[in-house]
């Protein structure tokens, strides 16, 4: 491209150089892009394909870096470069002459494949659009594009800017003028970045290790080569989340700090660890910068929350030295995730990630409709090249999709964790945030029976003998069997009867006895 074609040269926000590398590491091994994502719009109603087309080209206009491509090679540190103007990539099919179950099977099957479908970072624009005739007032709109342009937040802006602009055959001239996303970028450049550093090393400091689900050094790259992950949807039912909603209000917590400290309770009872490590994905859309509400674009970082768990500490105080952690970081969410880990001198932090879909959704959106063509249905593919990410959706239930890599944990484990999450939510709504944190429900009662009564139903009535009766009744048919292993080291039975003589003789002759205190190092 020429530099008179060009319209801007950009930096790239934190997350947009991460899922760069994922990008280029998922073409090399030539796996599925998950940041490829997909919305799909059932249309009702006449449409006038002309008018939509000029409707999404209006888009682009209004909105660079809808337009921008990425750029690596030969530089210090990846650009995004704007054109001045794209090509709209825009698919026409026509499936009405086809019968209802030959028209659902090539819908399903276009879906598929322009999912499966590749972007080149390079080759903007990084969006495209398929339009699926069904019948003549019932349309199916494939809007793809890649998670480098935009976030979550951004997708009801996009819808909504797209209706209003079919209603007027694509004339913005009624539109307010749009913050342009380089505002964004400018605010990023004037952080004090060496006190964010300073902020995420002092939050990091001491941690023993990462905490993750895969096996070590599989997570990231693993995951990018990948196929899509599968995804399990669970929802809590209306009562619980009434009582989590009004115990959090309570608090003066957030219902994420309540689903946060869920995942870490969790996360910490699988991976053994009282200091677990999961990373949360927040928005970013600074409030000093006029109209930054309304600006689609990437606003969104994924950063570590570490959470220290203390068996003895009330979830009051556990949920609030969470939040309380978190919101010292606040001013320091621009820093990218390669940074903190560097600022905190270790490598790769966490495999699972928790979002909390917390953007406001107007329901207008849902229900929009323009000169007789309404919305009636929508569809979203998305994904993360973590191992395990939670994504949880607040409303009159709480509802949560767990996408999981199915070689570390399978679509009947999935739902496992997700029945044990609600059950650590639903023990913390029953029993509030007083009770001790080492008492909380961690498992469904039907799991809990199993574990605790029926795998120590050994079927020995005799429950008045003692463990060291027993024990010498052992040493005595077997003496010579090996009774401990400890590395290279092994005792038998009648070694480890005679060491365990010795020490109660020498405890004897100390003093101790029944009922009897006696301290033990």
């Amino acid at each position: 491209m020429t530099q008179s074609g060009l319209a801007d040269v950009l930096p790239l926000s934190p997350l947009q150089e991460g899922l760069l590398f994922q990008v280029a590491y998922g073409a090399e091994t030539d796996g599925a892009d998950v940041y490829t994502v997909q919305m799909v719009f059932e249309l009702r109603g006449p449409l006038v394909e002309d008018d939509l087309k000029a409707a999404a080209r209006t888009v682009l206009r209004r909105h660079p870096n809808l337009r921008a491509g990425f750029w690596q090679q030969n530089v210090e540190r990846p650009v995004q470069f704007v054109p001045r103007e794209v090509p709209l990539p825009w698919r026409t099919r026509d499936l009405t002459g086809l019968g209802d179950e030959d028209r659902e099977r090539a819908v399903a099957a276009h879906v598929a494949e322009d999912r499966a479908e590749r972007f080149d970072p390079g080759a903007p624009p990084l969006i495209r659009f398929g339009l699926l005739a069904l019948a003549p007032d019932h349309h199916k709109l494939v809007l793809t594009t890649h998670h480098l342009l935009l976030d979550g937040w951004s997708m009801p802006l996009l819808v909504k800017e797209l209706f209003t602009l079919y209603g007027t055959a694509g004339d913005d001239a009624g539109l307010a003028p749009v913050t342009p996303y380089r505002a964004y970028l400018g605010w990023l450049a004037g952080r004090d970045d060496d006190a964010a550093r300073a902020a995420w090393r002092t939050a990091l400091a001491d941690l023993d290790g990462p905490s993750l689900v895969a096996d070590a050094g599989s997570g990231r790259g693993a995951a990018a080569g990948a196929a899509l992950p599968g995804q399990i949807w669970h929802e809590t039912d209306a009562p619980t989340t009434r009582r989590l909603t009004g115990l959090a209000r309570s608090l003066d917590l957030t219902v994420n700090t309540l689903v946060q400290g869920a995942w870490a309770l969790l996360l910490g009872a699988e991976l053994g660890r009282d200091d677990v490590v999961f990373g949360a994905t927040v928005a970013h859309r600074p409030p000093e910068i006029p109209g930054i509400e309304s600006t689609i674009g990437m606003f969104i970082n994924t950063l570590p929350v570490r959470v220290r768990i203390r068996p003895r500490e009330t979830l009051r105080e556990l949920l609030g030295r969470v939040q309380r952690e978190q919101a010292a970081l606040i001013e320091h969410r621009h820093l990218s995730l390669t940074e903190v880990q560097a600022a905190a001198g270790t490598g790769e932090l966490f495999d699972t990630v928790v979002v909390f879909e917390n953007y406001p959704l107007d329901p207008a959106v849902l229900r929009a409709e323009s000169r007789g063509l309404r919305l009636a249905g929508f569809e979203v593919g998305d994904a993360t090249h973590y191992p395990l990410s939670l994504l949880a959706i607040p409303g009159e239930t709480l509802r949560f999709r767990l996408d999981h890599r199915r070689d570390v944990l399978d679509d009947a484990g999935a739902r496992e964790l997700l029945r044990r999450l609600d059950t650590v939510l639903a023990s913390l709504a029953e029993h509030g945030a007083d009770q001790p944190v080492g008492r909380l429900a961690l498992l469904p009662a039907d799991v809990r029976q199993r574990v605790v009564t029926e795998f120590n139903a050994s079927g020995d009535a005799d429950a008045a003998r003692t463990l060291p009766a027993l024990f010498e009744e052992q040493a005595a048919r077997t003496p010579a069997a090996t009774a401990l292993v400890v590395g290279p080291d092994r005792l038998t039975y009648a070694e480890l009867n005679a060491r365990a003589n010795r020490l109660a003789r020498y405890l004897i002759e100390r003093g101790a006895g029944p009922e009897r205190v006696v301290a033990v190092r």
